[in-house]
């Protein structure tokens, strides 16, 4: 009896772990028929090292994001500055500054 209960509550948390693994990819894929970017962000030690870069080549105040894969390079580091602004830091996949982009969002 025991071993039947246990396989009908095994195979409840598989189907519910399927269920929700569909759910979670449906959801991902929604974002994108839609046309909005799924961005996968840096994780790990090359998110301290990217985010050292980015903060020293800028002088900013803060990193406010990340992307792995980004089209103009293997990382992007947006840092906020001071002033408000944000600057898209482009690093290769050593790490080197290959681009910047600044937003003006700190004027009116």
């Amino acid at each position: 009896m025991l071993t039947r209960n246990l396989k009908i509550i095994g195979a409840g948390i598989l189907a519910g772990a399927a269920m929700l693994g569909g759910t979670l990819a449906a959801a991902a894929a929604g974002d994108e028929d839609e046309g909005r970017e799924v961005d996968t962000p840096i994780t790990g030690a090359a998110l301290t090292t990217a985010s050292e870069v980015a903060l020293a080549h800028t002088g900013g105040e803060f990193v406010s994001g990340t992307e792995v894969g980004d089209e103009e390079s293997l990382y992007e580091v947006e840092v906020t500055l001071v002033d408000g602004d944000e600057v898209d830091v482009q690093l290769d996949e050593a790490f080197n500054v290959v681009g910047t982009e600044r937003d003006n969002l700190g004027e009116d």
